[in-house]
Formats: structure tokens, C-alpha cells, sequence
């Protein structure tokens, strides 16, 4: 029986990097349907890939390859057919892929790698979604950019409360100090929520509990509101899925929330949101005062810190009155167990 070609994506890097080049996967499972695809990324994010279909159980990734950024590869992977990189622009991450003697490179060209001579050129601010579909269509493949959509969890089909369901769900941390907004302007903005009549849930990473306990302390919440440290990457996507709305910084759960339908704020500080942020709609608002900083600072942006509880809650209202046909259809599919995909927000 006749092997199948590989197809070998390198993106070893975080939830918010992986959910951006969603389009991208999607666009090469259409370009390479006889391929078995293999992403290169880290292992923890095994549950996303699951989630990013074509529709009728067909997934856009077949395995994933456990893979650190900018680490060797494993040499177990031999015949590769395609190699593409949608992890930078080169040449470290080139070099990784053309360790492994692929037939075709897909890639941004960068003048110390020859093979890569062909690719389009990299261009700095440019959005990162539309970065990879931009890259791909250089080399002939269709991409569609607001392709972000992936896969619901059934919330029931997970320990989360039911209490999860419309609720207003709060992500207080960050992979960075200089991409965290205050503790006390978290737990006011949770106050504001609860006094609305809202059920408000905390999620954060398990080095993050202490802050989102401390967020539901002073905000006066339920202690089984936080599911900080207590989900997996399927029980956070259930949750965000399931939720009314989601407030969050700069982080991976951001792109959660678009990929699965949900009303977002989100707040940026050092990071612009034309380069990162959600697609520009009534149910994804952005919130930025126009400053440049170092997004690895050690202590939180001077433009984050610009954005008052005020600025937060105003959203919020906005899109309340702009999502709530939606909010309801959202509640009946989650009693009914929906598992299909979120509705595309472009």
C-alpha cells in the first residue's frame, strides 16, 4: 500500500499564535486533501486540533508533533512532501523544516536561506491572520482569512457548572506583567457584572489561580466561580463557548472567543490590535489607547493602564444591545448539547 505524502506545519508556539493560523490550516487541508497533515506545535495544545475540522468530521490536522519553539524537530519525521512554515519569517525556523530534506518549502523568503527565494516578502505590522493567508496565496493556495471559526464543546459534556452558561466570563491573567490590567479594576469590572445580574466566571492558568482568587475575593463572588487551574484546553473552550461574553487582556483566550462565536472585549496595552486583535465587529470590541511598549515588560503597560473600569463597563453595554439576539441563540444551543461549529464572525 502506497504511503501518504507528508505535509509538515511548523507554528510551536502559544494557543493565541495557533488559533491565528487557523484560516492557514484550513486552507492547506482544502490545497493538500490526499496529504497526511502533521502539525509541529506544542503537545499541550493536542485537544485544539480536534476542533479545527472541514466540516462532517473531516480534520483540517490529522497528529500533532510535539514541538518547542525553535528546537530541532524529531528526526523520526522522514518523506516529508511539503514543509511550511508559519512559525516566523526565518531563518532559524526555515532551517528546522529543511533539516528534514522536504520536496517543496513553503515560507517567507529571507535572503541567508536560498530555498526560501520564491516566498513573498515578510512585512512588519502586518495582521497575523492575514500574514499566513498572504503567504500561502503567494504560492498558489486559496486562503480565507476570516475562516477562524472552530468546533464548540458541549458544556455538557464537561464538569463545568451550568451557572457557565451566559455568564460573564473574566481571564484577569497574562503571559506578561506588561499585558495585565489590575487586579482591582478585574474585580470591579466583576462587581459591575454580578450587580447587572450576571453570573461571572474567573479562568486563568494553574499560575494563575491566586490572582483570579484574589479578583473574586474583592469583587464578593461565589468561590466556585473561579475555574482557574482547573481546566484543560477542551473545558476552556466549553466555557468560553458557553459563555455571554468574555473580557480578557491580550492573551490566547481573546482568539478563543472569536474562533468560537462569543461577544469579547479585550483590552490592549503594549501590542496594537490591528496586528493582533479580533476582527474588526459589533461582537468583538477592542479597547487601546494608541501606545507602543514592550509586551514582555515586567510590570503593566502605561497604555493598558490607561483603560478605566469605565472604558471596560461602556463596552460591555454596547455589546449587550448588539449581541442579544444572538446571547439567546447561544443559550438554547447549549441546552441542547451543541457540539457544531461556532457561527463565523468576519
Amino acid at each position: 500500500m502506497r504511503r501518504r505524502p507528508v505535509l509538515l506545519i511548523l507554528r510551536a508556539l502559544g494557543l493565541g499564535d495557533v488559533l491565528t493560523a487557523v484560516p492557514a490550516l484550513r486552507a492547506l487541508a482544502r490545497w493538500f486533501p490526499e496529504h497526511r497533515r502533521l502539525l509541529a506545535c506544542p503537545g499541550t495544545l493536542a485537544p485544539l486540533l480536534g476542533l479545527v475540522s472541514l466540516g462532517a468530521g473531516r480534520p483540517a490536522v490529522h497528529e500533532l508533533v510535539d514541538a518547542s519553539p525553535l528546537q530541532a524537530l524529531p528526526a523520526t519525521l522522514t518523506q516529508v512532501a511539503v514543509a511550511v512554515n508559519l512559525h516566523g519569517r526565518g531563518p532559524q525556523s526555515h532551517r528546522l523544516l529543511l533539516a528534514l530534506a522536504p520536496e517543496r518549502l513553503v515560507a517567507f523568503a529571507h535572503p541567508d536561506v536560498p530555498e526560501s527565494r520564491d516566498g513573498p516578502r515578510w512585512l512588519a505590522g502586518e495582521h497575523e491572520v492575514r500574514r499566513w493567508c498572504r503567504m500561502l496565496q503567494a504560492s498558489g493556495i486559496d486562503c480565507d482569512s476570516g475562516a477562524l471559526e472552530i468546533e464548540r464543546p458541549a458544556l455538557a459534556e464537561t464538569w463545568l457548572p451550568e451557572r457557565a452558561l451566559g455568564a460573564t466570563l473574566l481571564h484577569p491573567g497574562a503571559a506578561s506583567q506588561a499585558r495585565r490590567w489590575p487586579v482591582e479594576r478585574w474585580a470591579a469590572v466583576a462587581r459591575a457584572q454580578g450587580d447587572a445580574g450576571r453570573a461571572v466566571i474567573l479562568t486563568g492558568s494553574a499560575g494563575e489561580v491566586a490572582l483570579a482568587e484574589e479578583v473574586a475575593s474583592r469583587a464578593g463572588l461565589r468561590r466556585d466561580s473561579v475555574l482557574a487551574g482547573r481546566t484543560g484546553l477542551r473545558e476552556l473552550a466549553a466555557a468560553v463557548g458557553a459563555a455571554g461574553r468574555v473580557v480578557c487582556g491580550d492573551t490566547g483566550v481573546g482568539h478563543l472567543a472569536t474562533a468560537l462565536g462569543t461577544p469579547s472585549v479585550v483590552l490592549f496595552g503594549p501590542v496594537p490590535p490591528h496586528e493582533w486583535g479580533p476582527p474588526a465587529t459589533d461582537h468583538h470590541r477592542v479597547l487601546w489607547k494608541g501606545r507602543r511598549g514592550d509586551p514582555h515588560g515586567g510590570r503593566p503597560d502605561h497604555g493598558l493602564l490607561q483603560i478605566a473600569v469605565d472604558d471596560v463597563l461602556a463596552e460591555l453595554h454596547l455589546l449587550e444591545r448588539s449581541c442579544a439576539p444572538r446571547g439567546a441563540e447561544q443559550r438554547a444551543l447549549s441546552r441542547a448539547g451543541d457540539a457544531g461549529r461556532a457561527p463565523a464572525r468576519r
